[in-house]
């Protein structure tokens, strides 16, 4: 598949073009900055577009077999920002990737996505966006995946993992294991239109995927 990488310059996006890199698989990286471009293309991207998720991504998305969204404000921005981003944003690439004829869609959301109410009250406008988010791909015909990690961290990638719809506890993922996750769901047929929460554990991440 040639993969359109939205928010691709962003610590998820920029793993994941690296993971990608050597696959059969081959990325298209979105970024809103041409000074990114060479940089993209360092790290593994085929091919790089410049493009505003705000705006129109009709040449950003054309050739494309599937889109990985990574982008979002992470809860840390003001409330209409993170309304621009993980919601109105969201909400405007997966419209535009059915128009486009994009079959495959696998979205990073969050813990707490569907429950925002479990979430501190500083981040539950995040929560509520990309609830909002997911129940418009949930609406569509794409063959959707949302991943939803707990707490991302910078830490080193263990390769281990645990994997349910509802794990029924918080924690905290390495960004590198959640861009591991994407790639190996993309070739996981039995993840599609299913959501799933994503945490450190003892499991390879392919054989947790297995269990979804």
């Amino acid at each position: 598949m040639h993969v359109l990488v939205v928010g691709a310059h962003g610590k998820i996006g920029r793993r994941f073009i690296h993971a990608i890199d050597g696959s059969e698989h081959t990325a298209r990286a979105m970024v809103r900055d041409s000074g990114q471009i060479d940089e993209m293309k360092a790290i593994g991207a085929t091919d790089v577009v410049v493009a505003d998720l705000e705006g129109d991504c009709s040449e950003a998305l054309s050739g494309c077999d599937a889109v990985v969204f990574t982008a979002g404000s992470g809860g840390h921005t003001p409330p209409e920002k993170t309304e621009d981003v993980d919601r109105n944003g969201a909400i405007s690439i997966i419209d535009q990737a059915v128009s486009a004829g994009v079959r495959r869609f696998v979205m990073v959301s969050s813990m707490n996505a569907d429950t925002p109410e479990n979430g501190s009250e500083k981040m539950q406008h995040y929560f509520r966006a990309k609830g909002a988010a997911d129940n418009h791909l949930r609406s569509t015909d794409l063959e959707y995946t949302i991943v939803r990690p707990g707490k991302l961290t910078e830490d080193d990638g263990t390769g281990q993992v645990d994997i349910a719809k509802d794990l029924g506890r918080y924690g905290e993922i390495p960004r590198d294991d959640v861009a591991r996750v994407l790639l190996m769901t993309l070739d996981s047929p039995n993840t599609i239109c299913k959501h799933f929460e994503v945490l450190s554990g003892d499991t390879p991440i392919e054989k947790a995927l297995r269990g979804v």
